[in-house]
């Protein structure tokens, strides 16, 4: 996880949340345009994240319930005003994306599968969002319907040669999808805090809910070939998560809903 020193945070912090950042080192750590994130190192490191009012409020709720599961970072604070500002304690170890971890493939490959699929298993019936499959499947409609077709993102579009040939697939498949496993629903390698190869928690969890496990299964296919530059760990990624739970015609039906941003 990059992190830029700077002097100051450029929105005013709220004064509930300046007691954190007095005294400390600031960070930039942002990797989106939609939200700053900011590492305040101090007491063991905090992280700060800033965006709109409104958009943190999800990711807030589900990155508790996650660390009420022991799978993620401890919320501090929450706060919506002028902005949204999230506050949570650091998760102890480093991103997937760190060097130790992509210098050695096979096992960074096999530790992700294995994590996911005990993250599948575990049980989900307290959790907020029960239904995360239909606000997905409804935002891909939506997008499609509006002319989000992400080529910028995925050059490639996965295969599709046009927004209609994957909408078909989309709408063909898209009943087969459930919700029955808890979703990271963003199973990226910078989203995967590992501490000495030891799983710590997982991170950036506004996508999270009750979902189609497959949604899951294709981002781990996927930030393996974006990262390593290869897809030639595909298979074995889905070898080590479980053939027994992989049904490759749904892999294509999420990657048709996936071109629509």
């Amino acid at each position: 996880m990059k992190k830029t020193l700077i002097k100051k945070i450029s929105n005013q912090v709220p004064q509930e949340l300046q007691h954190f950042i007095a005294d400390a080192d600031i960070y930039d750590s942002s990797s989106s345009p939609e939200a700053r994130v900011y590492f305040i190192d101090k007491d063991g490191g905090y992280y700060l994240k800033c965006a709109k009012t409104g958009m943190l409020e999800k990711e807030a709720k589900m990155t508790q319930y996650f660390y009420s599961k022991n799978l993620g970072a401890e919320v501090l604070n929450y706060s919506s005003n002028n902005h949204d500002w999230l506050l949570t304690k650091a998760v102890v170890g480093h991103d997937c994306i760190d060097s130790e971890y992509l210098a050695n493939p096979k096992r960074l490959c096999d530790t992700i599968a294995t994590e996911l699929r005990k993250l599948h298993e575990i049980d989900y019936s307290d959790c907020l969002i029960m239904d995360r499959t239909t606000e997905y499947l409804a935002n891909a409609e939506n997008n499609y319907r509006t002319g989000n077709y992400d080529k910028s993102s995925f050059p490639d579009s996965f295969g599709y040669r046009s927004a209609e040939e994957a909408h078909e697939v989309l709408i063909s498949g898209k009943n087969a999808l459930q919700s029955k496993v808890l979703l990271h629903g963003d199973y990226c390698l910078p989203n995967i805090i590992l501490d000495n190869w030891k799983f710590s928690g997982f991170i950036d969890l506004d996508c999270a809910g009750v979902g189609d496990h497959h949604i899951d299964l294709f981002w781990g296919v996927w930030t393996l070939g974006f990262n390593l530059k290869t897809s030639k760990y595909c298979d074995r990624f889905l070898d080590a998560y479980g053939r027994d739970k992989v049904n490759e015609e749904l892999l294509k039906v999420v990657a048709a809903a996936e071109v629509f941003g």
